[in-house]
């Protein structure tokens, strides 16, 4: 009897692991799509306009999709400790995935700014909801490996909507003789997403509400959900703020080094032909590789901190011998660097983790939820920072590596400060 309950307990752990992995790596494709499908699906959308106008407009897209995922951060996180981890889980897979195939017909920046909220707020729900949910029902002991496999899997989904865009043609001729109706790359792209996530809906089934939550919800006494748990209360806001910075320069990396290869640093180095999406391709495979060994570092010295205190030396001096020392490399070189580059910020799944680990089980989900989209939100802290400082006369290699210094001192600062969470039995509460 024993064994038949230890076994349906591994099915339903095992089942959640593939549902959480299989929709970060779809969140992770849409996140990751707009930003190598945005200058073609503009060149249609916008036909007649410049080039300034159409990268202005790029950027403007981008920071609405980062307002919906700062909303929905909020959202979804406070609905996960009031109706459950696993109902935020469908709904945020739900809600991107029908954002994904509208945006395959907008026709206008109106229109395709209002779909990127939706999508922003639908995208920013899924990888809290199942990093709770497997460190919520998987020993304190492994559950560092169920969250590295969520992160490390997911983060393919970055190489993956590379590949299907540059393969959308085919796609696409595929499509016309099946329906008659030709779509362009960008099209294909976008709906091919919405399909894969209404897919894992079908997954449903079989998935099982954490039995934290099932607990403190069945308590009446007990409040869940309530933001004044984490900023009225000064031990908890300090926390969550450390957490917050902990994670900064990973989007350092991806939000400014690498999304603006082709403008920026290409360039600097004097590496012509640079392609925007192959660079967040090579990153995005060093960051599934970098999650990996990072989970595996982290269950293998018992600790989330030193494996946090190791990636941030490797990203920065990773980031020194980028911008400073590698002027005139060839393309397959800057490739090579982008690869490294990502791999230096694996330690995602460690960081999301303990930003889990850090709150009782009745805010869980909040903090789990909103951390890691203020840290995706700080891409606009970040190139502010940058912008000035080119303001300033400085080079792009000079101002990059101040803002990355910065940013990678305070996050040292931050892990200093938090308390190691590996092991920790998280069956506690928050009290007001």
């Amino acid at each position: 009897m024993e064994s038949n309950k230890a076994l349906k307990k591994n099915y339903q752990v095992a089942l959640l692991l593939t549902v959480a992995s299989l929709g970060y790596f779809v969140d992770i494709y849409d996140l990751v799509l707009f930003g190598v499908v945005k200058a073609e699906s503009l060149d249609q959308i916008m036909s007649t306009a410049s080039a300034a106008d159409k990268a202005a407009t790029g950027k403007f897209l981008f920071n609405m999709q980062m307002l919906g995922m700062l909303i929905g951060g909020l959202l979804w996180g406070i609905l996960g400790d009031k109706k459950g981890r696993l109902k935020v889980l469908f709904g945020s897979i739900l809600l991107y995935s029908a954002a994904n195939i509208a945006n395959a017909f907008v026709t206008d920046v109106t229109s395709y700014a209002i779909v990127r909220v939706i999508a922003g707020i639908g995208l920013a729900g899924e990888l809290g909801a199942g990093i709770t949910l497997i460190s919520e029902m998987m020993s304190k002991e492994k559950r560092g490996y169920g969250t590295m496999l969520i992160v490390t899997f997911g983060a393919l989904g970055g190489v993956v909507a590379y590949a299907v865009n540059s393969g959308g043609q085919g796609i696409a001729q595929t499509v016309e003789n099946w329906t008659g109706v030709l779509y362009a790359n960008w099209q294909i792209a976008y709906i091919l997403g919405g399909v894969m996530g209404l897919f894992l809906l079908l997954m449903r089934v079989g998935t099982i509400e954490s039995g934290f939550f099932k607990q403190v919800s069945s308590d009446s006494h007990v409040s869940r959900g309530d933001l004044r748990l984490i900023f009225a209360k000064k031990e908890n806001l300090v926390k969550y703020i450390h957490c917050i910075v902990i994670g900064i320069p990973v989007w350092y990396v991806i939000g400014l080094l690498i999304m603006n290869s082709k403008d920026n640093f290409g360039p600097l180095l004097g590496v012509s032909d640079v392609n925007n999406g192959q660079a967040v391709m090579f990153a995005y495979i060093g960051l599934s590789v970098g999650d990996l060994v990072s989970g595996f570092l982290s269950q293998l010295l018992k600790s989330r901190k030193k494996v946090v205190v190791l990636y941030l030396g490797f990203t920065l001096v990773l980031s020194v011998v980028f911008l400073l020392f590698l002027h005139g490399i060839s393309l397959s070189t800057y490739y090579l660097m982008c690869f490294l580059l990502g791999a230096g910020t694996g330690y995602w799944a460690i960081f999301v983790t303990i930003a889990a680990e850090q709150f009782g089980t009745n805010i869980r989900s909040t903090a789990a939820n909103t951390i890691p989209n203020f840290v995706r939100g700080s891409v606009n802290l970040i190139t502010l920072l940058f912008g000035i400082l080119v303001s300033f006369s400085l080079n792009d290699g000079t101002a990059a590596l101040i803002v990355g210094v910065l940013f990678v001192i305070l996050a040292l600062v931050s892990i200093s400060r938090l308390k190691e969470t590996f092991g920790k039995d998280l069956d506690f509460i928050e009290i007001a």
